[in-house]
């Protein structure tokens, strides 16, 4: 599938530091610049939910991984399994993400955070009484507040990318992680 709506011209600062980062520019990137207040409104927002540590940043990977399997985007799966590795996560592990339920490699609370993720994506919701408290129990209300919003975030980036048409850059061809499909 190709992108849905034409890719736009990228700053170039913003270009060189995604190509030196990344390797290229990503297309959720390339297609939001069409409306460059969007795009930078964006970016600082992306920015600033990268710089919170409330969270471990490997439940929030997996989290974020949790809810493109669910939503069906194989860019936030591919670049996911990417930032796996600069998380130190097991990579065979975070090939399991899209198949949770019926892999033995998580431990309790990765399970809570990976079922938390899928009940936000629902629609409706479908997060219970019972998972928010032993989510709260393990992590406090700081951390609960930012996976939250966290999740919600990574939401907002995997519906926009399915709707625009992104698909998978090949970011996760560098760390051999094979993208798993969800059972």
């Amino acid at each position: 599938m190709a992108v849905r709506i034409p890719k736009a011209e990228v700053p170039v600062e913003l270009r060189e530091a995604m190509l030196s980062q990344l390797g290229s520019v990503p297309e959720p990137m390339e297609v939001s610049f069409n409306n460059p207040a969007v795009a930078m409104a964006n970016q600082e927002f992306a920015g600033k939910v990268g710089t919170w540590g409330a969270v471990d940043a490997g439940l929030k990977t997996f989290a974020h991984m949790a809810v493109a399997a669910q939503v069906g985007c194989s860019w936030c799966l591919d670049i996911n399994y990417f930032m796996a590795l600069n998380h130190n996560l097991d990579p065979a592990k975070a090939s399991q993400v899209p198949r949770w339920r019926e892999a033995a490699v998580f431990t309790p609370l990765e399970r809570d955070v990976l079922e938390y993720a899928e009940a936000m994506t629902n629609t409706p919701t479908t997060v219970t009484d019972e998972l928010s408290a032993r989510l709260l129990k393990e992590l406090g209300p700081a951390a609960l507040v930012e996976l939250t919003v966290f999740i919600g975030f990574a939401n907002l980036a995997g519906r926009v990318n399915t709707a625009h048409g992104v698909t998978s850059q090949g970011y996760s061809d560098a760390c051999e992680i094979p993208l798993a499909n969800r059972s």
